[in-house]
Parts: C-alpha cells; sequence; structure tokens
C-alpha cells in the first residue's frame, strides 16, 4: 500500500496548540513504531474535523506513510459496515481484504484488529475517522475493539472524531472546548482579511454571539456586508449566519419523540426570562408539562434522567440546564414560529398566575417573546417592571425587550440607552455597547453620551471617557441632576486617571453645588482647594466628608471617602472606608464597581504596608475586571500587585504585571497606572541591587517639566529614587534634580498624615549626609518609624543603616542593623529584600542560614563577597558597578574576581556567566522535581 495523497493541509488553526501538540506525540510514537488511539470529542463547530485533517496532512508531509480517512454518512447510518466499507476505500492501494467484501459480509473485530496490524506491518498506518458516532453501530464497535488493542509495537494509531466518547469507552479521550478570546479575534481578523476598520462593537458583538465556537464565526462573519461590520450600517437581530451549527446541534436529537421534544421547547422557552447561564425552574417545567398534556412518568424520565432527553438536559438542584447553550438555541431555532409563541403564551399564563411582584417580569418577558410585532403597551409594561429590586442584568433584558416591541423612535432609543445603562451596572460591556449601536441617532438627551463616557472610563481612553462625560453633563443638567453629578464625577476620575490636575480641577468646578448633598459638596470643595494649592483648607474639608462618611451606606460615597482618606495620608482610614465599599458593592451591587472597590482596597492595604493582603483583593480585583471587560480597570490592579510583588517577590511577577499595566496603560492615557508600574520595576531594581537601573527608571517620574509622573504618586517614589541615586554613587551627577526632589518631598511631607513619610524623610536626610551626621539621621528615622510602625519600611532603613556602618569598615557594629532588617524581611515575606539583606550580613562576616536546601551551586567553594561579586559579574556589571553595589573599591572587586576565576576554573566573565547559568538551572531543576515527587 502506497501512501495517500489525497488529505490536503488545511488552514491554520487558532488556539489548539495544545491539542495539536498531543496529537503530534501521537504521530511522533507512530513514526517510531508505536501505536494508539485517541477520541476527540466536541459539540458541532469546535474544530474536530479541522484538527483530523490538520493530523493526518501532518503525518503526510513529515513522514509519508499511509493515511486511512473517512468521514461518516449519517443517511448510511442504518446500513451495516457502511462506516468501515468507507475507510477501507480510503485507502491508496490493494488491500488484503476488499472493501466489497466488508459491506456485503461483514468483518469480526477481530478481523479488523489483524487487517490493520497487518497494514501496519508494512508501514506505520495513520487512520482518521471523522464523525464516528454517526457510523452504523457494527463499524462503531468493530473500530472500538480493534483501537482499544492498538500499543505499543503495533504500528498503527487510529484518532476518532465523535460528538462524545460513550460509544468508544476506554479509549483516551480529548475534549475540545471553545476557543479563547485570543484565539477567535486572531480568527475573526483572518475571517475579515485583518480589516483595520471592522467596527469594535460588531466585533464584540460576533465574538459574543459565537461564544467560542470558530465555525458559527465564520458563519456570523460572512453574512456581514462591509458597511455593516464598519459599523456604518446597523446590525440585523439576531444575527445571521449561525444556522448551519444550529441545524448540527439539533440533528443530536432528532431520535427523540414528540413528548420529549415539547418538553425541551419548553426547557429553551423558560430560560428567556431568566439570566444568562441561570437554567430554568424545574417546578416551572413540570407544571408546563402537565398543562401541556405531558405524562408525569415522562416528565420525570426526561427532567431527572440525562438518558431521558439523551443528555440535553442536565439537573442541579432546582434548576433544569441544557449540556450546551447551543443546543438550547438549536432547539428554538428549529421550532415552527407558531409552535414556538404557543410555549411562550403558556408559560406567560403560569408565570402570570403567581406573586404578582415576583412574577410580574418573567410573565411580561415570556409575553414579548410570545409577541408578533410591535406592541406600544406590553413595552411600557416591561419598562415600568424592570426596576429595583430586580438585578441589573434582567433589567437590562427586559428594557431591550421593551425597546425592539417599541412604536416610537424616540422611546425605543431611550429604551435602548436604558438597557445599556443597566448591562453596564451589571458588568456587562459588551452587551451595554451593543445595545447602544441600536440606539440610532436620538441620543435620548444626553443618556447615552453619559453611558459611553463610564464605558471608556473603564474600558477606552480616558480623555475621550472625560470628554464624553463633560458633554452628556451639559446634556443631562437641565433634567437629570442625579445623572449629571455621576458624569461630573465620572470626567473628573477620568482626568485624575490621565493625571492631569488642570483637567480635573475644570471638571470639579463644574459641579452645581446646589444639587450635591453636604458631604459631596465638602469632598469637591476639598479635593479643589488641595489641587489650587491650598492644602490646610483642602484637608479640613476633606475631614469633614471622611467623618460624614461614617453613617453612609452608599457605594460611591465610600468610594469618595476612600479617596479622602488617601489625598490626607489617613491610609488606616483609607482601608476601613474600601473594606466598607466593598462589602456594600458585594451586598447590593453593581458588579461594574467591583473592580474599583478592589483596586481602592488593595491600593490603600498597599499605602499602609499591607502587602500580601493587598495582593489577594487585588488578583480578586483583576479577575472581576477581565469578567467585566474593564481594561483600564485591569491595568491599574496590575500596577497593584506589580508594586506587591516589588515587595515579596519573585521579580518575574513584578516585571510581568508591571508590563501589563503598562500595556495597557499605554494606548488609554492612564498616567497613574503607568506611574505605579515603573516605581515597582525600579522597587525591584534596588531589592536586587541594581541601584543604576532603578535611578535611570526614576528620575523622569520626580523631576520637574512635562513627561512627569503622575501628580498624586509622584513623591511616593522619591525615596525609592533618593536611594537609589545614592547607592549607585551618582549623587554628585544629579546634584540639582537630586535637591529638588528631597526639597518636594520635604514639603509635602508637611501635607500629609502618612505615618511612614517623615520617616522615609529622615531615611532621605541620612542617606545624603556625611557619614558623621547620618548615624543621627538614621536614629531619628527609626524614632519615626517605632511611632509609624510597620515591618518593610522600617527595615530598609535598617538595611541602610547597616550598609553604611559596614562602608565605614564597622562591621560588628553593622551586624545588628542587618540582623534586625534580614529577620524584618522574612516576617513581611519581601523575599528579595531579605536577600539582598543576608547578602550584607554575609559580607560584614556573620554566617547566615541558607533558605535555598540546593546550596549555591557552583559557588559553593567561595566566600560569602565573592559569591556576591560572582553573581554581580555573572549580570554583566563592570568592576566599578560592582564596587557601587558592595560599598568596595574597584581594587578590590579586581582582586576578589581574580581569585573568583581561579577557584572555579574559568577565564573570562563570559565563562562565569554560563557557568552559574548552568548551575541556577540545574538548582531549579532538581528544585521541580523534588516538586513532583512530593506530589
Amino acid at each position: 500500500m502506497t501512501p495517500s495523497t489525497t488529505v490536503h493541509s488545511p488552514l491554520r488553526l487558532y488556539g489548539r496548540s495544545g491539542e495539536l501538540a498531543i496529537l503530534e506525540t501521537l504521530l511522533g510514537k507512530l513514526r517510531t513504531g508505536d501505536g494508539g488511539a485517541l477520541v476527540l470529542t466536541a459539540p458541532p463547530g469546535l474544530g474536530r474535523t479541522a484538527l483530523l485533517r490538520q493530523a493526518a496532512a501532518h503525518y503526510l508531509r513529515g513522514h509519508g506513510g499511509p493515511v486511512l480517512y473517512a468521514s461518516a454518512a449519517p443517511t448510511e447510518q442504518r446500513l451495516p459496515y457502511s462506516g468501515l466499507h468507507a475507510l477501507l476505500c480510503s485507502a491508496p492501494g490493494p488491500l488484503p481484504l476488499a472493501p466489497d467484501t466488508v459491506l456485503s459480509s461483514g468483518i469480526t473485530p477481530g478481523a479488523l484488529l489483524g487487517l490493520l496490524r497487518a497494514l501496519g506491518a508494512e508501514q506505520p498506518l495513520l487512520v482518521c475517522v471523522d464523525d464516528a458516532h454517526l457510523w452504523d453501530p457494527d463499524s462503531r464497535a468493530a473500530l472500538g475493539f480493534a483501537a482499544r488493542r492498538l500499543g505499543a509495537g503495533s504500528r498503527v494509531a487510529v484518532v476518532i472524531g465523535a460528538a462524545d466518547e460513550t460509544a468508544f469507552a476506554g479509549l483516551p479521550a480529548l475534549r475540545l472546548g471553545p476557543l479563547d478570546d485570543d484565539a477567535a479575534t486572531a480568527l475573526l481578523d483572518r475571517l475579515t482579511d485583518g480589516a483595520a476598520d471592522v467596527d469594535p462593537v460588531v466585533r464584540s458583538e460576533l465574538l459574543r454571539e459565537a461564544a467560542g465556537n470558530p465555525r458559527l464565526l465564520a458563519g456570523l462573519a460572512g453574512r456581514l456586508t462591509p458597511g455593516q461590520l464598519a459599523g456604518r450600517t446597523a446590525l440585523p437581530y439576531p444575527l445571521p449566519g449561525g444556522e448551519s451549527v444550529l441545524d448540527a446541534h439539533a440533528a443530536h436529537l432528532d431520535g427523540l419523540s414528540c413528548d420529549t421534544h415539547t418538553l425541551l421547547l419548553l426547557a429553551a422557552a423558560a430560560e428567556e426570562h431568566e439570566p444568562d447561564g441561570a437554567g430554568s425552574d424545574a417546578a416551572l417545567l413540570l407544571r408546563a408539562g402537565a398543562r401541556a398534556g405531558l405524562s408525569a412518568s415522562h416528565l420525570d424520565r426526561v427532567l431527572f434522567a440525562p438518558a431521558g432527553s439523551a443528555g440535553a438536559l442536565q439537573r442541579a438542584g432546582s434548576r433544569v440546564h441544557f449540556s450546551h447553550p447551543l443546543l438550547r438555541r438549536a432547539v428554538l431555532h428549529r421550532a415552527p414560529p407558531g409552535r414556538r409563541r404557543a410555549v411562550h403564551e403558556l408559560l406567560a399564563g403560569l408565570l402570570g398566575g403567581g406573586e404578582p411582584d415576583r412574577a410580574r417580569l418573567p410573565a411580561l418577558v415570556q409575553k414579548a417573546c410570545a409577541s408578533t410585532g410591535p406592541d406600544a403597551g406590553l413595552a411600557e409594561q416591561l419598562e415600568r417592571a424592570a426596576t429595583a429590586p430586580r438585578p441589573h442584568g434582567e433589567r437590562s433584558a427586559a428594557l431591550a425587550r421593551a425597546a425592539a416591541l417599541s412604536t416610537d423612535d424616540a422611546l425605543r432609543a431611550a429604551r435602548f440607552t436604558a438597557a445599556a445603562e443597566q448591562a453596564r451596572l451589571a458588568g456587562d460591556t459588551g452587551r451595554a455597547r451593543a445595545m447602544l449601536a441600536r440606539v440610532g441617532p436620538h441620543l435620548a438627551e444626553g443618556a447615552a453620551p453619559y453611558v459611553r463616557g463610564m464605558l471608556a472610563l473603564r474600558d477606552g481612553p480616558v480623555a475621550d471617557a472625560r470628554e464624553a462625560l463633560l458633554a452628556a453633563a451639559e446634556l443631562l443638567a437641565p433634567h437629570d441632576p442625579r445623572r449629571t453629578l455621576d458624569a461630573l464625577f465620572g470626567a473628573a476620575e477620568a482626568a485624575w486617571a490621565m493625571g492631569d490636575a488642570i483637567a480635573y480641577l475644570d471638571a470639579m468646578n463644574r459641579v452645581p453645588v446646589a444639587a450635591a448633598d453636604r458631604p459631596t459638596a465638602q469632598y469637591r470643595a476639598g479635593m479643589c482647594a488641595v489641587l489650587a494649592g491650598h492644602p490646610d483648607r483642602g484637608h479640613a474639608l476633606l475631614r469633614c466628608c471622611l467623618d460624614s462618611a461614617a453613617r453612609a451606606e452608599d457605594a460611591g460615597e465610600l468610594l469618595r471617602a476612600g479617596a479622602c482618606a488617601l489625598v490626607l495620608g489617613e491610609v488606616d482610614a483609607a482601608c476601613r472606608a474600601g473594606a466598607r465599599a466593598l462589602a456594600v458593592v458585594r451586598t447590593r451591587g453593581p458588579e461594574a464597581l467591583l473592580p474599583h472597590a478592589l483596586e481602592q482596597l488593595a491600593y490603600a492595604e498597599l499605602r499602609s504596608g499591607q502587602h500580601a493582603r493587598a495582593r489577594a483583593h487585588a488578583l480578586e480585583g483583576l479577575h472581576a475586571a477581565r469578567r467585566t471587560g474593564q481594561r483600564n480597570s485591569a491595568a491599574h490592579l496590575h500596577a497593584v500587585l506589580a508594586l506587591a510583588a516589588s515587595v515579596e517577590g519573585p521579580a518575574e511577577a513584578c516585571a510581568a504585571h508591571a508590563d501589563a499595566a503598562l500595556t495597557g496603560a499605554g494606548p488609554h492615557g492612564l498616567a497613574q497606572a503607568a506611574t505605579l508600574a515603573t516605581w515597582a520595576v525600579a522597587r525591584a531594581d534596588l531589592a536586587a541591587g541594581r541601584p543604576g537601573e532603578a535611578a535611570a527608571r526614576l528620575g523622569p517620574l520626580v523631576r520637574p517639566g512635562p513627561g512627569t509622573g503622575h501628580f498624586a504618586t509622584r513623591m511616593l517614589a522619591v525615596p525609592c529614587y533618593v536611594e537609589a541615586v545614592v547607592l549607585s554613587g551618582r549623587a554628585h551627577e544629579a546634584g540639582g534634580e537630586l535637591a529638588f526632589a528631597v526639597q518636594e518631598f520635604t514639603l509635602w511631607t508637611t501635607r500629609t498624615t502618612d505615618p511612614q513619610v517623615p520617616a522615609q524623610l529622615a531615611r532621605c536626610r541620612a542617606l545624603l549626609a556625611p557619614a558623621e551626621e547620618a548615624a543621627a539621621r538614621y536614629e531619628e528615622a527609626l524614632a519615626h518609624h517605632d511611632r509609624a510602625g510597620g515591618d518593610f519600611e522600617r527595615a530598609r532603613t535598617r538595611l541602610l543603616q547597616g550598609q553604611l556602618l559596614r562602608r565605614l569598615r564597622r562591621t560588628r557594629e553593622a551586624r545588628g542593623p542587618l540582623r534586625d532588617a534580614l529577620v524584618a524581611f522574612e516576617r513581611c515575606s519581601a523575599r528579595a529584600w531579605a536577600g539582598r539583606a543576608a547578602g550584607e550580613l554575609r559580607a560584614a562576616g556573620e554566617a547566615v542560614d541558607a533558605r535555598d536546601r540546593s546550596g549555591p551551586g557552583p559557588l559553593a567553594a567561595l566566600t560569602p563577597q565573592q559569591q556576591r561579586i560572582a553573581r554581580c559579574v555573572a549580570e554583566g556589571a563592570t568592576n566599578r558597578e560592582v564596587a557601587v553595589r558592595l560599598s568596595v573599591s574597584p581594587r578590590t572587586v579586581d582582586h576578589h574576581l581574580r581569585n573568583v576565576f581561579a577557584a572555579l576554573g574559568v577565564r573570562s566573565r563570559t565563562e562565569l556567566a554560563r557557568l552559574l547559568d548552568r548551575g541556577g538551572g540545574a538548582r531549579l531543576q532538581d528544585r521541580d522535581e523534588k516538586k513532583r515527587a512530593d506530589l
């Protein structure tokens, strides 16, 4: 048998690197003479066929061996052995057994196994079967029998594609999931030829509707016109193009009885008034099924036994879910319109007879689903019912239905806008933007620009958000004072994120005092006074606002109180306000505020030195920001996580979070996130003993003039900047800039009540003071630390104090501060800083317990000082840079380095770097192996 040449290489697959790697492992074993089997399972449209074709083409291209490839023909499902006949007919040459003989006389499972082994004996053989669940039962049974017995040495690999693994139990199975967002986006770019003019809202709606199904995404995108893709023409609703995928899902149910189809239609329709993913109420389905004439025994069998619905329905407590969301859509798609309307009317009648307050909105939604056209009266009823305490998501869905039923264009626009606002509050930014896209030319008297601006504030360029919200405030001012205030505070928040103090003042000065309550008016006046250069008056007003929040129950008011506390420097009060705001958001919503509440609390905890707690809240906030589509909040949370990692480590985590923050901050103009992320990386540089790099990063943040750091956070980085400049030996070069930074920091110290700032100022003065004065400055800093508390900042001061004493050759005295620093860093889990303190302590002549049990590796024979010099040189530092880092002379570095080369048997810096790289890699490998053994 000669290799087949009929399988063509498919186009690139997106998001399937893991699956392709598993297939490649199987094919690699086949090339070496081993065999095996794999079942690829997935609902229709997720790419089973594409993966099978990719495997076959890859095997032909790389090995040139024979391939048997067959796809099922559903019309032949009742014809015995038709599946195996098609498979054997794909052979590129004559077979020991003619395919027609199999069709006429059949073949035993053992004979099929023998045939495959005989073919594999000539050349390693790949067998691919697509849609095997649609094969005739005899062919499925024989193939499964043979596949289970193809192992080592068989030289035959079988890859089977099926809807599920039921018919091939006992074989390794790989279930395909939907594409992730990145893969789906890349596929959509290919489907639209990378067109740059695809409207972001249209892109989001296509990705949302496709739900990670590549075939469905291709169908939806292929049915839109260029004008619709570009957003110039309204999208049709529902989106066309998914019919083939829905039909394929519905085909799975073709063999079920009419009564079962009726119950499936009831279950699909009953989810229309429920939140996404909530399923339907089993009690309602039992009542509806009985009303539809279904027997109690049939209802029990289908609803409470998965086999009764061929696995289409799954029960979880009192809820009933479809096994796949597209299966529910397929049931509704397949049902005739008249039958579908009758089911909705039946459900509306049942729901309308229940408790009026609870059932009113669900009954109206079912009536809307049964409507045959616009209905102004029903639209008005839906709008009136879509109020609190209903969740924002349910209100959004009801308002969207009310808009679709509206006969008046202006009312339709207003209701779509209201639906968008409720979707935004529910944390569903994609749905919110899709609703806004349906508003049309009617801007609903400022409401639409308001929603657009609030969306951009969390997920767009903040400069655009500010302009949109200022415009919305002007339109809303005559008739909607509450939203006017919200729009202006949103514009001010956008300006704050931009780092534009003047724009912030402009927005705040537009807030109408008459429309604000007392705490809000105090907040506005206090913030304006602080930024206008009147800190005393501003702080008094902000403290009044903070005191008023003790009785507040509104999340927005509590978040403003937290901001007041941070501006005042009262970090403990900021933590308390942030914790209360978070509790209110979790209890009462809205979901859209959750990332912001977690971000503010995490930042306050960082400022108060609670790094582990800040990291936990920031991670939760990051997940919430991703779930709700808030990329700006995600960038700020990445910056907070980078700052936490600059204390706790590892350095790789700090760099990764900082990169993510800067990637998001750049396009959207988030100056505050960029400042915090840059500060985090610089602080990690300091921990790693790279003060030169830290100074280079921090210089642009703290110096005056354009391009400086964020006005509200740049002062926080000054202590790190002073330390970096002094330790890198550049204090003289940066004289004027350094003096200005310290002068600004001194002034800021008088305007904040942050308990750590006086100690940080004294530490900066100690670093800049002559040696004979520095000791007193360090003692002053430590006295401030004793009053303020906080392990991390106190440990940094003790570390620098010990370094100074060691540099002055007072090594015995240096050990006490360095030992204190090491213990404190370990107590607050500042691992990288603990490593730096341990290195200083070793250099001072004190033995330090190795925390890494793998030992120092290649450096075991060196003294502690030689080890530190070797590591610095391996990182690429010059002798002069090493001398500055370790507070020794370049001549001392040169002397130790010659001894290092002799002890390790290397002749150059490059060889030393390679040696340490190998040793570090070996230690990591040993550590990984130990972890695997422990598991």
